[in-house]
């Protein structure tokens, strides 16, 4: 096994980037708000002790820019000791940067994983079956959905044809339809970050990464910042029935969140979200390799539409949520058996990267023999309130 690779793991304009992250310190067995500055972790804790509390200030960027602290390390340092696989348990590693926002998900929002949604209904789960229902879908709804917008009249006029023919789906209802699916991915500071194991249920044998770019979102609906994720998915699990939602997405380490929450200033906006451009790459310890290129312009949703489908009058979260914007992948490639598709191997090493954003790294294992999640909310304020953080 080899140790990850970090060298791309910061955006390409770092030095200009507002930049805030978590990071574990051994020597108060706890988590710390960091600011990223000239290449070190600067402890804002003692001013922010949550990153909810930072990102529910007026101006986050402005604010993260003008909180003092001291250094607990240099990044490079940190990213070093991030890969779970050799991490020296006595050094400080980073984090998911979020702690106690919700964290939620939109699905089937980029045509390419529409149709592979609705190919694993067809099939039940089942991926020997994959490559003739893709063709019998594509030949029922064609390739160009794209231009179609959810909710408008011509959508309903496709609905209409399609449920003449006995073709539709729920997932082409919430793909073109007036309203986005939206659910909960994973539970509060249960994300794991960057060089962390990465989890997959030891039931599923057909599943894919989901890679996504991740808005940060306060408690009045304002969107301030953007991050990596990894919505890993159990195609097998979800493809039986909608209703194992829950049980093909919210599994222990399931959730990849990082390397850092970049806020919104001057230099990085919604429009930069709007026109990213996001790379895959899974390295297996076979020799197995696959990579892809999408963007987020392909989305049918405006991110602006889906958090506001999210959070509104009709739904509050008053410490704030992050929301996956939905995955614009749909890993095809057989690994195995023709016909088959991908599925992930355990020691798999995903890559998720954009230039502003950095690169999330992460080798896949099984739930259950990932590191279990025991540090919650509770634990999180029990140890701010021991070192004198917690304001109330």
């Amino acid at each position: 096994m080899n140790r990850l690779d970090f060298s791309a793991a910061l955006p390409a304009d770092a030095d200009t980037a507002s930049l805030v992250g978590r990071v574990w310190l051994p020597s108060v067995a706890g988590p710390s708000v960091v600011a990223i500055r000239d290449g070190h972790a600067i402890d804002i804790t003692a001013t922010y002790p949550t990153v909810r509390d930072l990102c529910e200030m007026p101006d986050p960027a402005a604010a993260l820019r003008a909180a003092k602290g001291t250094s607990v390390g240099s990044v490079a340092d940190l990213l070093a000791n991030s890969d779970e696989a050799f991490r020296d348990p006595k050094k400080p590693w980073l984090l998911a940067p979020i702690d106690v926002q919700s964290i939620k998900a939109a699905g089937v929002t980029f045509v390419a994983s529409m149709l592979e949604r609705v190919i694993e209904e067809r099939t039940r789960g089942v991926p020997e079956l994959a490559a003739a229902a893709r063709a019998e879908v594509l030949a029922l709804v064609g390739g160009d959905l794209a231009r179609l917008k959810p909710g408008s009249e011509e959508a309903a006029k496709l609905k209409d044809w399609l449920v003449a023919k006995n073709a539709w789906s729920q997932y082409l209802e919430v793909g073109i339809g007036p309203d986005a699916e939206v659910f909960t991915k994973s539970q509060p500071m249960s994300a794991v970050g960057i060089g962390a194991y990465a989890g997959l249920h030891p039931m599923s044998r057909w599943n894919n990464p989901e890679p996504e770019i991740v808005l940060a979102i306060a408690s009045s609906g304002k969107i301030i910042g953007a991050t990596l994720g990894n919505d890993v998915n159990l195609r097998d699990v979800e493809g039986r029935s909608a209703l194992l939602l829950g049980k093909a997405k919210d599994n222990n380490a399931s959730c990849s969140i990082g390397p850092f929450l970049r806020l919104f200033d001057a230099n990085y906006t919604l429009d930069d979200v709007r026109q990213c451009d996001v790379s895959l790459v899974v390295q297996g310890q076979d020799n197995f390799r696959m990579e892809g290129n999408s963007s987020i312009k392909l989305i049918s949703r405006d991110p602006a539409d889906i958090a506001g489908q999210t959070i509104s009058a009709n739904h509050q979260y008053p410490d704030g949520l992050v929301l996956f914007l939905g995955t614009m992948f749909a890993p095809t490639q057989d690994r195995g058996s023709p016909g088959q598709g991908f599925t992930h191997k355990v020691g798999d090493v995903t890559t998720i990267a954009t230039p502003k954003l950095g690169s999330l790294i992460n080798r896949m294992t099984l739930t259950n023999e990932a590191p279990p999640w025991t540090f919650g909310i509770s634990h999180l304020y029990r140890n701010l309130a021991a070192r004198g953080l917690f304001k109330g």
